[in-house]
């Protein structure tokens, strides 16, 4: 903590430190949550936890606010738990490793956890004032909202009463987001079958790429390692029928997969291999742009079983035909995507191969289509699927008082304009309004950079330029 203390704003990266010091993975924050309410009983605050960890900790308006509305300041505890190649990190025990680089702010080799953790340490900063001005506070953080938004789909109004609502989980400073997409994670399986059949054969490796947020870097057509290891897989096949042994890619939903690997039996190993080569130039051209680490290694392995041929022609057939990306941009929001989907994850489970893909739209129909699609895709490769965890898109409400006053605040605290804008990525928003339908809703943060990807970092005047605003916003909601 020592190479932390003369960092402002000190009482924000104070509670950031203290958070970072306990694992809290998406589906792993008891810990966390049990910190928080701690943390609110060691202060005689009101605090409620439910059944899922989610947690409510309130603090009363101070002197001249005591009747001013309720002012709900919301945020996530759980963070997306990637980590380099070469990371001996244990997200289940170990502390992250914070590092700073003059205003950059950064973990080693894995995610910070800026993403959201440094929405709780706002909350908790401002719980933890004695000279603060502001309006009787209730501070909301909610549990595994980067796996589906479970947190809050388990939450009910009984202990928010805020008329207002600060949700702190946005990437750019000084871009106020008052509308985001819904969507659904489509789980597609196919009955995993092995037999006997031994050989020499291939690992096929891909890595090397960015990856990202599969909301906020969509649009900036990062590769997809999934689907450029089924495009080589097809290409060999077609060349000398291949059988698949294993199959993996990917770890998050909301992450692009920035590696993937196959191993495969083969009959001619030298033609695979040249295809293979010959492939990797052609994909590191066409990515040299948007992913110029692309990598591909080759390595003869041995063999011992495989799929059986109709479900290792139905698997790559199913990663050729499947969409990716952007599908649709809007028509109404210059530059925002409209619809997109990521196939995130391959992986053997149980009995099956699961394929999970993201699919996020600002439309309902849109996202009806697409999710149509994978369907047909699935039933032509006899497969099965089924939707989880879906989300409501946050609708714009023209009516908002908290955006003019948002806006109003910033421009006058920074002489800078300030910009509203929507985001294509899920935000708890849109949840929340379906839970508090009259509360009046805006989300912001500080800068953010390359979030689920083990490079994350943020900008440290940034946070403090935003925790000067949030001061600021409270003040003003007299």
């Amino acid at each position: 903590m020592s190479h932390l203390q003369n960092i402002e704003p000190k009482e924000v990266f104070h509670w950031f430190y203290e958070l970072n010091q306990i694992p809290r993975c998406s589906g792993d924050e008891k810990r966390a949550s049990d910190f928080l309410v701690n943390f609110a009983r060691e202060r005689n605050l009101e605090v409620h936890q439910d059944e899922v960890y989610n947690v409510i900790m309130k603090k009363p308006g101070t002197e001249g606010y005591e009747n001013s509305d309720t002012v709900i300041i919301q945020g996530h505890m759980d963070m997306v738990c990637i980590k380099g190649e070469g990371s001996n990190h244990d997200f289940t025990k170990d502390p992250i490793e914070m590092i700073v680089e003059g205003d950059i702010m950064r973990a080693n080799n894995t995610t910070l956890g800026g993403d959201d953790g440094i929405a709780v340490a706002y909350g908790l900063a401002i719980l933890d004032s004695d000279d603060l001005k502001h309006p009787p506070i209730e501070v909301l953080i909610t549990t595994n909202e980067e796996t589906g938004m479970d947190g809050v789909h388990a939450l009910s109004n009984e202990h928010l009463s805020g008329k207002t609502l600060l949700n702190i989980d946005s990437e750019e400073e000084g871009i106020f987001l008052v509308s985001c997409a819904g969507g659904a994670n489509k789980i597609t399986t196919f009955k995993l079958e092995r037999e006997k059949k031994s050989g020499i054969g291939l690992e096929i490796k891909i890595s090397g790429f960015k990856g990202g947020h599969s909301g906020m870097e969509i649009i900036k057509q990062r590769a997809n390692a999934i689907k450029l290891l089924g495009r080589i897989l097809e290409e060999c096949n077609m060349e000398s029928s291949i059988r698949l042994s294993k199959i993996e890619g990917g770890t998050k939903h909301n992450a692009i997969p920035s590696e993937a690997r196959a191993v495969i039996l083969i009959e001619d190993i030298d033609s695979v291999k040249k295809i293979v080569g010959n492939l990797t130039k052609d994909l590191k051209e066409e990515y040299r742009v948007e992913d110029s680490g692309l990598n591909i290694d080759v390595k003869e392995v041995k063999v011992e079983d495989v799929y059986i041929k109709e479900l290792s022609d139905d698997l790559i057939d199913y990663i050729m035909m499947v969409p990716d990306g952007v599908q649709y941009m809007s028509k109404d929001i210059e530059g925002l995507v409209q619809t997109s989907l990521n196939n995130a994850i391959i992986q053997e489970k149980d009995d099956n191969i699961e394929i999970i893909t993201s699919v996020r739209s600002a439309s309902s129909s849109s996202l009806r289509e697409i999710l149509n699609v994978l369907s047909v895709i699935a039933r032509r490769t006899n497969a099965k699927t089924e939707e989880k965890s879906a989300y409501p898109a946050w609708q714009f409400d023209k009516n908002s008082k908290i955006r003019e006053k948002a806006v109003k605040v910033y421009e006058e605290l920074f002489n800078k304009k300030a910009e509203v804008s929507a985001i294509h990525a899920g935000l708890e928003c849109g949840l929340l309004k379906e839970i508090l339908p009259d509360t009046d809703m805006i989300s912001f943060g500080p800068n953010l950079y390359d979030v689920h990807t083990e490079k994350e970092h943020l900008s440290i005047s940034s946070v403090q330029r935003v925790w000067e605003f949030l001061i600021k916003l409270l003040e003003s909601l007299k």
